[in-house]
């Protein structure tokens, strides 16, 4: 059982920058691939980004590229997304997700854990 606590959410101005986190319990963390979603108003949840166990293959939706970087440290068992040049539609609740494999998914139904998600408002 893994569970996953998200934080660093809040309201920033357009052209801004978060650093969301996302840190697990257990020892095993190091063993699972890691993923960030997020969730709008009225929308399906979407794939944002994610990173294999060891950190060195990862993945981007196409609208997350170049402006966001996941990244992990298995030492602390936390998983990172930092968020550069901020836009009204990356509005959301960010969720970060586990799966039990060494590689990562885009797809949110291939994860087997999920954080209670943060709140990300960006205002125009």
């Amino acid at each position: 059982q893994v569970q996953l606590v998200e934080s660093g959410g809040g309201l920033v101005q357009a052209g801004g920058s978060l650093r969301l986190s996302c840190t697990a319990s257990g020892r095993t963390f190091s063993t699972y691939a890691m993923g960030w979603f997020r969730q709008a108003p009225g929308k399906e949840r979407e794939f944002v980004a994610a990173i294999n166990w060891l950190g060195y293959t990862t993945n981007y939706a196409d609208s997350a590229k170049g402006r966001f970087t996941i990244s992990r440290d298995n030492v602390k068992n936390t998983v990172y997304l930092q968020m550069n040049s901020l836009k009204p539609e990356d509005t959301a609740v960010y969720y970060c997700a586990a799966r039990s494999a060494r590689h990562a998914s885009m797809s949110p139904a291939e994860y087997d854990y999920w954080g209670q998600g943060t709140q990300v408002t960006v205002s125009s």
